[in-house]
């Protein structure tokens, strides 16, 4: 018995064989497997035989179910995440459900669990069939995951991606100007002593964010020191944790700016227990805006992102694109970039002491 021969056998003896297994018996990408068990015309006939044949000798049987719940509905779209945030989540959530049922699309959801590699998780997508896949944040940055992604030859779209990598769609806001733009919206409240909240160093869109703050304190004349700066993952504990660090620096600042809600919600309810108002003593900001930032005393003074409309338009991207191979074409791998408002709430007031600024032109996106 050869070598080959061997591992079918180890193969059929032990795990369950998957689409992954096929694709790398026959020498090909796991996008030409599923191609050809979904009867697409634009394959090579030897290419198709040494897949059937692969097919054979491994003895595979495809996920019926989900291949013809595809097949009915157009194609498997899997969602892979490992976000912190419940609201975030929810809101990634709601905007893929809508899109793929516009887009006749059946969407399969894996999330990255605490104690796994980020590769784990894609492996149990691709072994899944899909077609293509959507990736949010830290996946999204992850450049081990997206050439994972590449080697099989499947298209991804990412979500909220501070710097897109060239080669996959993305979606996302500008998060640095957003950034300089709320930081310049504390300034012309007369605040010259702001804390920052920075997120997870994982996220791209996180540093993005980061250079937005010190471009707008630089602007204005004002050195960012290393007590202006606190670390956070974007969780809830994180940003009280931060929020004391900022609070017990000696900076004793009159402002802070979160790099998301979570955080902002921690710093409210820290000052709450240092017997600080807010705004009255000490302003605070933050990005995102679910519906929690209205529910909070005071609301929430956010950089508002759209996190549904963005999830919605990469699965529309992404469908769009599937389509276009099944005809044999090709599509370029847009990046869009969707507008942020600035929303001024409650949380955020002048200055204590301060005189008020003229307005900046981050001031006239005002919603109220």
């Amino acid at each position: 018995m050869n070598g080959k021969a061997n591992r079918t056998r180890k193969r059929e003896s032990g795990r369950r064989i998957t689409i992954l297994d096929v694709a790398r018996h026959a020498g090909v990408s796991h996008m030409t497997v599923s191609r050809v068990i979904n009867g697409d015309s634009n394959v090579r006939d030897k290419t198709r035989s040494a897949v059937a044949a692969s097919i054979k000798a491994l003895r595979y049987s495809p996920n019926t179910a989900a291949r013809n719940l595809a097949n009915s509905q157009g194609f498997l779209i899997g969602l892979c995440y490992a976000n912190p945030t419940d609201t975030y989540l929810a809101e990634i959530l709601l905007g893929c459900f809508t899109q793929a049922n516009l887009s006749r699309c059946q969407l399969v959801l894996e999330p990255q669990r605490e104690t796994e590699t980020e590769l784990s998780a894609l492996k149990r997508l691709l072994e899944k069939g899909v077609d293509g896949i959507i990736l949010t944040p830290p996946l999204c940055s992850s450049k081990s995951a997206l050439k994972a992604i590449s080697a099989e030859g499947i298209p991804a779209a990412l979500v909220t991606s501070g710097r897109p990598m060239a080669g996959f769609s993305a979606v996302s806001i500008n998060d640095r100007k957003a950034s300089r733009e709320m930081t310049q919206h504390l300034l012309a409240l007369g605040h010259r002593r702001i804390g920052f909240i920075a997120g997870d160093p994982s996220h791209s869109a996180s540093e993005e964010r980061l250079r937005g703050f010190k471009d707008a304190m630089t602007a204005a004349g004002l050195p960012v020191r290393a007590n202006q700066v606190a670390r956070g993952l974007f969780t809830y504990q994180s940003g009280l944790e931060a929020t004391e660090r900022l609070l017990g620096s000696g900076l004793k600042p009159t402002a802070i700016f979160a790099s998301n809600e979570e955080m902002a919600l921690a710093a409210i309810t820290v000052a709450g227990r240092m017997g600080l108002d807010v705004p009255g003593d000490i302003s605070i900001a933050g990005f995102d805006d679910t519906p929690v930032a209205t529910m909070m005393t005071p609301a929430l003074t956010v950089v508002r992102r759209p996190i549904a409309e963005m999830a919605r338009e990469a699965v529309r991207i992404l469908a769009e694109q599937l389509s276009a191979s099944r005809a044999g074409l090709s599509l370029p791998t847009p990046h869009r970039i969707l507008d942020f408002t600035i929303v001024k709430r409650a949380s955020t007031d002048r200055a204590p002491g301060a005189k008020r600024l003229s307005a900046t032109a981050a001031e006239c996106r005002d919603l109220g």
